[in-house]
């Protein structure tokens, strides 16, 4: 059996090739944007994609189902429980029902109706003939059975949320009876996904050790107390999840070549600016806060830059990059594209330095050390300290007096933000600030200023915590 896993570490996302290779022949399940990944696999391993697979409309990341199915001349088959859903797929297909199977060589891949994350979703049962045509080895959970978790159940929204709750307490207890102990589970997430709480960083795990180990598949659970544990347990809700839901019912558009490629001058970044256009800086924290275009997002590169543009990069703007060498550039122009924002009309030729050289003006952001924050506080000067982490970090552990404002939501809720103050944002190491400060200086907060370091350096510098 060939058994490939794809990883995107920034969204936490699993994608997999599942096949035959005395047949030549994989399925993709759950492939992400950009698909050059998947091709490229495929010619190395002088195998054929056959079949495009999905488990449902996904609400994380823009789905590549679609345009790999066109560019490889793969059979795509999606859920047929879509029907008359709130989101239902409307782009060719053909429809896969629980039971139905596609079939390569020795390895049978068989669909599980699993709905209570979605309702149309299916998971997958994977055969090899040549172990045991009866017995599958292997389950491509998708987003129902994560290692540690489940899936949420309230991308639907409230009214769905119990509805669907209560299917995902029959998909656990009833498509899960019968299924044997060494049965391999492999998930489309990992940990730091929002598709559920609690999972394990493992990619992979057994349905044995799931029955053993999962708080939501504890037998002793009756409905009531399933429901009311996973519905009491949903992470944040990240707004552009109903856009996501929406692009991919309707079919993400092809790319042949990633967006963003093009170099513009500053000039021509300062005119596209004032019309309306956004960039998006990806140098670190430090060289974003010793200076940078002013109006600019200060993402930053690294894993975490999907999740951070869709979090509060406008999807309604054009989009320009700004970054420090071609490697940077590529993984962000993936990174964007992966949460379908793909509106980049170029980047910033020589970045800063350019930008700065053809006279434009720079904005700072100041970088606050412990020490000297903890100074001001004491002194009872009335700044503002602005905590951007997640709920259970900051009750694990905050700066006395700070306020606390999850940084996904930042942009939502500026209204709420005193303009006339000094504001010092802090997270854990200084990423996530640096992204919430610039989205304060954006607006138009122009006393704003980060930790630098976060509430990693304050504890180091043996700085009290309330």
């Amino acid at each position: 059996m060939i058994l490939e896993r794809f990883e995107d570490k920034g969204l936490s996302h699993y994608s997999y090739a599942v096949g035959c290779p005395g047949a030549g022949e994989v399925a993709i399940v759950d492939p992400r944007r950009d698909i050059d990944g998947y091709l490229a696999y495929a010619a190395r391993e002088g195998l054929r994609i056959a079949y495009v697979l999905e488990t449902h409309i996904h609400a994380d990341f823009a789905s590549g189902a679609k345009a790999l199915a066109e560019r490889t001349g793969a059979e795509l088959w999606l859920s047929a429980y879509d029907d008359n859903e709130l989101y239902e797929t409307s782009f060719p297909h053909t429809e896969m029902r629980d039971g139905e199977s596609v079939t390569m060589g020795a390895i049978r891949v068989q669909a599980l109706h699993t709905p209570g994350h979605t309702p149309e979703h299916l998971s997958f049962l994977v055969y090899d003939g040549n172990r045991s045509a009866t017995v599958p080895m292997v389950m491509l959970s998708g987003d129902f059975l994560f290692v540690g978790s489940l899936g949420r159940p309230d991308l639907l929204g409230d009214e769905a949320k119990r509805g669907l709750a209560n299917r995902l307490y029959d998909s656990v207890t009833q498509k899960l009876a019968g299924l044997p102990d060494g049965l391999e589970v492999h998930p489309a997430h990992g940990a730091g996904s929002m598709c559920g709480a609690g999972m394990s960083g493992r990619p992979m795990s057994t349905l044995g050790f799931e029955r053993i180990a999962n708080p939501y598949l504890d037998p002793a659970l009756t409905r009531e107390a399933f429901v009311a544990r996973i519905l009491g347990n949903v992470p944040p809700f990240p707004p552009y999840y109903r856009r996501m839901k929406v692009l991919n019912a309707a079919g993400p558009a092809s790319l042949h070549t990633l967006p963003g490629s093009k170099a513009l001058g500053p000039d021509e970044v300062a005119a596209r600016m004032a019309d309306g256009a956004v960039l998006v800086d990806l140098a670190e924290q430090a060289q974003f806060g010793a200076g940078h275009v002013p109006g600019a997002l200060g993402i930053g590169a690294g894993d975490s830059v999907s999740t951070w543009a869709s979090w509060v990069v406008p999807y309604d703007r054009s989009i320009i990059l700004a970054a420090p060498d071609d490697a940077t550039l590529d993984a962000a122009q993936r990174a964007f594209v992966r949460v379908g924002l793909d509106d980049l009309v170029g980047h910033l030729a020589g970045g800063t330095e350019a930008w700065a050289a053809a006279g434009h003006p720079l904005q700072s952001l100041p970088q606050w050390s412990p020490a000297a924050l903890a100074d001001h506080l004491d002194k009872g000067n009335g700044l503002l300290v602005l905590d951007v982490r997640n709920d259970d970090e900051f009750q694990a552990g905050h700066i006395p007096g700070a306020r606390h404002l999850m940084g996904g939501y930042l942009a939502e809720r500026l209204s709420e933000l005193p303009r006339d103050a000094e504001i010092v944002v802090a997270c854990r190491s200084g990423h996530r600030s640096t992204v919430a400060a610039s989205v304060l200086l954006r607006a138009g907060f122009s006393k704003v200023g980060n930790l630098a370091g976060g509430l990693n350096a304050w504890r180091e510098a043996g700085l009290a915590l309330g």
